[in-house]
């Protein structure tokens, strides 16, 4: 009896509670339009930027990237800055796949088509030092930034680390620098416009993007009395100084999310952090296939969450509210109706599920307004809810215990 009163009072309240991710939806809706609406965006220089006695190292840390080193550096390549002394650098992680010829064909194939660098070159970043732990991309990071400097003032100097994955517009590295210089940042970094390239990014990185947007929001960022801090890791631009001062990658390289780190470190030590929207000029496909994402998700997620088993069924939860549960509730409402079945409670929640789902289609619309991105399977945004929900429990387990952590098959345990 007791069993069968509980299933009555669930049923009775479903209705009321049927209402939670619409009103959840609406809230990060508004949210994200009002952070991003005063969102600061780089634009092209209305005049022709100074680049006097300025200095620019571009670095591509690479490991295994033989999919897009060659497209990478011709991007990088091509870009004009009249004025700027720049060079390339290209630092092979040991891949086995053929990442740095490629490399080393696109610098070639790249000589004298365009005003490019005065020097562009493919550098192997050598074996780790024995009995140190370093993850990810800090060991080729730090061995660029330790490649002689020209002489000069190193608030001259500037260091800008990219991912293998971006695609810089011809405009990008003079919008970005003179951006920099004028605003006195030390630290300069953009959010580059998504592009999807498989059914998986489509159903994962909507859902990424908005809670990011939510949890790391531009104007926090970029005020100083705020302790909000974070930067993209595919496009991050050191004015020297400062770089070295925080002590660059080789202050953390067991860090695996290491843009967050420095960016933190960065803040802390009350130097200017600008964060901008970088829409127009730089643009990341991040994962070719469901294994590349699930790896790389499951790497990042709990270490996003500061390794809180707590914040991490936070967002766990809060996701299959806003993604998954409305589509289940129409499903409900569907079954509710059927001949046989017919309930009255269950098809009641009809209207609260098409509120949410038109609100989840609403944000896909907003978000293609604001970022560029295409409300392509929005309707499979259940589905997405389920993996980003599948994905933070495997990420929990393999960073505390360290069992399949990895990144393009190379461990990051201890």
């Amino acid at each position: 009896m007791a069993s069968q009163h509980l299933g009555e009072l669930l049923v009775q309240g479903l209705p009321w509670l049927a209402w939670l991710p619409a009103l959840g939806l609406a809230v990060m809706l508004l949210a994200l339009e009002l952070s991003c609406r005063r969102a600061p965006a780089l634009e092209l220089p209305q005049a022709s930027p100074c680049f006097a006695d300025a200095f620019l190292r571009v670095v591509i840390p690479a490991y295994q990237e033989s999919g897009n080193i060659d497209a990478c550096v011709a991007a990088v390549l091509a870009n004009q800055a009249p004025g700027l002394t720049w060079e390339l650098l290209v630092v092979d992680d040991g891949s086995t796949d053929g990442t740095a010829e490629l490399a080393a064909a696109a610098v070639t194939a790249a000589a004298g088509v365009n005003a490019g660098p005065a020097r562009a070159r493919v550098m192997a970043a050598g074996a780790r030092p024995s009995g140190e732990r370093w993850c990810g991309k800090n060991w080729p990071a730090s061995r660029a930034a330790a490649e002689p400097w020209p002489a000069g003032d190193p608030t001259r100097q500037w260091l800008l680390f990219i991912d293998a994955d971006v695609r810089l517009a011809p405009q990008a590295l003079a919008a970005a620098l003179a951006d920099a210089q004028a605003s006195g940042a030390d630290l300069f970094s953009l959010a580059p416009r998504l592009t999807c390239s498989c059914l998986a990014e489509w159903l994962v990185q909507p859902i990424v993007a908005n809670l990011l947007g939510l949890v790391f929001p531009l104007g926090r960022t970029n005020d100083p009395a705020d302790p909000t801090a974070f930067a993209a890791g595919p496009f991050m631009l050191f004015r020297r100084s400062a770089y070295e001062a925080i002590g660059g990658h080789a202050a953390i390289p067991d860090e695996v999310v290491e843009d967050l780190a420095l960016a933190r470190r960065i803040k802390t030590s009350g130097l200017r952090l600008r964060y901008l929207l970088g829409l127009k000029l730089v643009s990341l496909g991040m994962y070719a296939d469901l294994a590349s994402l699930w790896e790389g998700w499951t790497k990042n997620w709990f270490l996003g969450v500061d390794r809180s088993l707590i914040k991490a069924a936070g967002s766990a939860a809060v996701v299959l509210l806003l993604y998954t549960a409305p589509w289940l509730l129409l499903l409900l409402s569907i079954a509710g109706a059927l001949p046989g079945v017919v309930s009255p409670a269950m098809v009641s929640l009809a209207l609260p599920a098409l509120l949410a789902v038109a609100l989840q289609w609403l944000l896909r619309l907003w978000a293609a307004w604001r970022f560029a991105l295409e409300p392509r399977f929005w309707w499979l945004a259940g589905l997405g809810g389920l993996m980003v929900a599948a994905i933070v429990p495997v990420s929990a387990w393999r960073t505390l215990t360290g069992q399949g952590w990895t990144w393009r098959g190379r461990s990051l345990a201890g």
